[in-house]
């Protein structure tokens, strides 16, 4: 990694702390907030592209369990990890990882009044927060808020439906926001 490369992944990880940091809204019967770390999920996976945006998740988890209380509520540590939420946490590595990689096989060039072109690429974009960071992130959290909850698998599927409609309006603001930045970073 050079300097650039560098200072976008501090960079990030500090946009990811911080959105962390903004209060958490609690859920009824979960124990699972509403937070806009996954929205950071995605805006990082979406601009950075796979590998630094795998690597800012890292840091930003590593950071959160040595103590650290960059997590929701001003948490961290390995109780927090260890928690009802550690799957999702975890998650959010590899579901940035694959956010970027998909949002790279969005189409990189088009005109200024092709209005149709950003339609299809906020789309791909879209479709690449969904499917890092949010499909990704919950099929590695559910199961282990499960187990941790001491609950049936599929009671804890039911209980993550509430969380899918905000998390797919954060994956449209994600893309909305990384079409514009891809296009003046020169990306798209």
């Amino acid at each position: 990694m050079n300097t650039k490369d560098l200072v976008l992944v501090a960079l990030f990880t500090a946009l990811v702390a911080v959105m962390s940091l903004i209060p958490p809204i609690p859920m009824p019967l979960i124990p699972v907030p509403v937070t806009l770390q996954t929205f950071g999920v995605m805006l990082t996976g979406l601009i950075l592209g796979p590998r630094k945006a795998g690597v800012v998740l890292s840091l930003y988890v590593l950071i959160a369990l040595v103590g650290l209380p960059v997590l929701p509520g001003g948490r961290a540590g390995l109780a927090v990890l260890m928690g009802p939420t550690g799957g999702f946490l975890l998650g959010m590595i590899p579901g940035a990882f694959l956010t970027g990689l998909i949002a790279g096989q969005a189409p990189t060039r088009i005109g200024p009044a092709d209005k149709t072109g950003v339609f299809w690429q906020v789309a791909r974009l879209w479709l690449a927060s969904v499917s890092g960071g949010v499909l990704l992130v919950y099929l590695l959290g559910i199961p282990w808020l499960a187990y941790v909850a001491k609950m049936d698998l599929q009671k804890a599927g039911l209980l993550m439906l509430a969380f899918i409609p905000i998390d797919l309006l954060k994956a449209l603001l994600a893309a909305v926001i990384a079409q514009r930045v891809r296009r003046y970073q020169g990306l798209s």
